[in-house]
């Protein structure tokens, strides 16, 4: 981590740490759930030493940001108006988006309602979804998985925090950050186990002490954070009613693994191979399937990914 400075900054009515490192255009990592600023130590270092300004805030809700009790402020108009504010403190007019997870979805909206920010999109994992105005997204969860679909276990305010409580926090983290199941995550009724002790050796893009650092994190704050952006699909879906029918019109390079359970699960796969991805996304340049690879790819495939995002950056 030699050379990344730590900051907070004020932004939206929250305080927010942000890591940096280096000068020149602003490269704005955003992360996903459960993850935070650390995720992309390896894309801060690179990135930095390329001639950029890496930045990446611990979001809304996680690590050293502020986190406010309300489920409701975790709508995208929050999440984005995070981002904007922090954007408006580096000083600059445009930013290099790269975005994972969670911070994927956030990107795309930050490029829906302020495509005059982004420079350029490196999205990761997750595409652009367009809005369905016939009918909202839990309903269409459950009504394709199920009540045992992780996103509706997610739903109800303490209980899977209760869940993930029966267990290490460290074996909670290994259990994310390593698993390579494909399909829709569907997670054990309640009263079973939800996170077996996993005693198999971390993988070798893994380390103990990044899990460890992960875990010292999510013990202080816990995860409810990270959840309640969970608990507001149904309203952002209200709440971006203006934008049906929207195209999002940045540049986009988009980078997932053949076994993300993203890109396996959902339609995904359809959705980019028949052509809809880029109907929605008319500037996409350039989709990177990586044989292989599982959904937290900008740590197991970090120098690959990396050379992904310069290559798409100094571009522009």
């Amino acid at each position: 981590m030699e050379g990344i400075e730590h900051r907070t900054v004020k932004v939206n009515g929250i305080n927010m740490h942000v890591a940096e490192k280096g000068q020149g255009p602003v490269v704005l990592f955003l992360h996903g759930f459960p993850e935070l600023w650390y995720s992309w130590r390896h894309q801060i270092q690179y990135i930095s030493s390329k001639g950029y300004r890496a930045v990446a805030p611990d979001l809304r809700g996680f690590g050293e940001t502020d986190a406010p009790s309300s489920i409701s402020s975790y709508t995208c108009f929050h999440l984005v108006g995070d981002i904007i504010a922090l954007i408006d403190s580096l000083g600059v007019e445009q930013v290099y988006l790269v975005a994972h997870d969670w911070g994927a979805i956030i990107g795309w909206y930050l490029c829906l309602f302020r495509p005059d920010r982004i420079k350029a999109y490196v999205c990761l994992s997750v595409p652009y979804w367009p809005r369905n105005p016939k009918f909202k997204p839990l309903d269409g969860m459950r009504a394709l998985h199920g009540e045992d679909f992780y996103i509706c276990r997610f739903q109800e305010p303490g209980k899977i925090e209760a869940e993930f409580a029966k267990t290490e926090t460290e074996n909670v983290m290994k259990s994310f950050l390593t698993d390579r199941s494909t399909g829709p995550p569907l997670l054990p009724k309640e009263g079973e186990v939800l996170i077996p002790k996993d005693t198999t050796p971390l993988p070798s893009w893994l380390t103990q002490e990044d899990v460890a650092y992960y875990a010292s994190t999510f013990n202080k704050t816990g995860f409810t954070g990270g959840l309640n952006y969970y608990r507001n699909f149904n309203l952002n879906w209200e709440l971006t009613a203006p934008w049906t029918g929207s195209q999002i019109k940045v540049p986009v390079k988009f980078i997932t693994g053949d076994i993300d359970v993203v890109y396996t699960s959902f339609g995904t796969k359809n959705y980019i191979e028949s052509g809809a991805f880029k109907k929605d996304v008319p500037l996409l340049e350039e989709v990177i399937i990586q044989n292989g690879v599982a959904h937290f790819n900008n740590q197991e495939a970090a120098e690959e990914v990396n050379n992904h995002i310069y290559d798409f950056i100094n571009k522009f």
